[in-house]
């Protein structure tokens, strides 16, 4: 990993970043815990992953561009998102990030990189069933 450039760069560009969305997104939609909270038609979804993603790790600002500011957090109001599901998340992007070939310490870097936007994005308490 080269601190002189972005985690977009050090990840490898572009086409890194369409292998890790193509590679996550099987695994959210298989997942009991998030899963079902993604329409049956993940291409769009997939490709604003992309664009967002692209933007978040210092590439070109592809997702601004087309939809104008994030505003991640609001984006993702209309949705329970739990810590439990910010985790399933996560946990999904690293099997992704491993899948596609990225080393350690990169690997971690980008996960605690979206550790924080996942668990921003949290507006539901735990359920649990007691």
């Amino acid at each position: 990993m080269n601190p002189n450039l972005s985690i977009y760069d050090n990840l490898g560009g572009a086409e890194t970043i369409r292998r890790l969305v193509e590679a996550f997104y099987p695994r959210v939609v298989a997942d009991p815990l998030i899963g079902p909270l993604f329409p049956a038609d993940i291409n769009p979804v997939m490709e604003k992953q992309y664009m967002f993603l692209t933007q978040f790790f210092g590439g070109p600002s592809l997702y601004s561009d087309m939809h104008g500011h994030p505003m991640m957090r609001a984006r993702h109001m209309a949705f329970p998102v739990t810590p439990e599901r910010a985790e399933a998340w996560l946990a999904c992007m690293s099997a992704a990030l491993e899948e596609i070939g990225v080393d350690e310490p990169l690997r971690s870097f980008v996960i605690q990189r979206l550790s924080g936007p996942a668990h921003h994005f949290v507006n539901t308490e735990s359920s649990t069933n007691d």
